[in-house]
């Protein structure tokens, strides 16, 4: 499979992402600069975390301008899969691919951990392998991170079988105590209605080395490779 992840002025977990999938996963990857339009055939592009254009305006509100999101727009709005990360995310936010919003911690303080959360649905290739209701540990680090959306786009999202992980302890019980940034519901990550387009804030990349003691991030790359049509 043929992966390729933009690289932004800022991005700063592009290689981590790269690192997974060709070194451990077995990939073939390519680095997709944000300047360019060609997105070289790839089965799937991945936006990496960091602070592409340092953040100026809002998380990924200039990137969503760059040139190389006119073609991942295109490529993922005739069925193209289109995976973002942290700022990733963010990014496809700002793009419309992903309803909502991410906005500032609810206690204005970039959070950096590991933390649990829960896959919420199997009707995704990238979750298709996960349990649903399980807790996978996955770091997070992030300033802007809480998820926002109007009651009617919540509602949508449930009704819709849309959210892909939420928030929880280690216990799997999504709580209050267990929301890092204060999102609606606990929402961690969500895909549109095409399940096409996967957004989420952890970083399952940071997690997929034996070397780091923690390995639950592989479940969903594994997903990917095992579903992909």
């Amino acid at each position: 499979m043929k992966f390729g992840v933009v690289i932004f002025p800022g991005s700063n977990c592009d290689h981590d992402m790269i690192y997974l999938l060709e070194t451990l996963l077995g990939q073939q990857v390519v680095q997709l600069w944000h300047k360019d339009t060609d997105l070289q055939n790839c089965d799937m592009v991945v936006l990496p975390g960091g602070f592409s254009y340092g953040d100026y305006l809002r998380s990924g509100a200039i990137a969503r301008l760059s040139p190389i999101m006119a073609s991942v727009i295109d490529f993922a709005q005739r069925g193209g899969y289109v995976l973002g990360v942290c700022n990733g995310f963010q990014i496809l936010c700002e793009s419309h691919l992903l309803s909502g919003a991410l906005l500032a911690n609810n206690n204005q303080k970039f959070v950096c951990k590991n933390q649990y959360l829960t896959p919420q649905t199997n009707n995704t290739i990238f979750t298709k392998d996960a349990v649903v209701g399980k807790p996978l540990n996955i770091p997070i680090a992030h300033g802007e991170g809480r998820f926002f959306a109007d009651a009617a786009t919540i509602k949508h999202l449930n009704d819709k079988d849309l959210v892909l992980f939420r928030y929880c302890n280690e216990y799997g019980d999504i709580t209050e105590e267990a929301n890092p940034n204060g999102s609606i519901e606990n929402i961690a990550g969500i895909t549109n209605e095409s399940r096409n387009v996967f957004g989420m804030m952890p970083h399952p990349e940071r997690c997929g080395d034996s070397e780091l003691s923690n390995t639950d991030g592989l479940v969903l790359f594994n997903s990917i490779l095992k579903n992909i049509r």
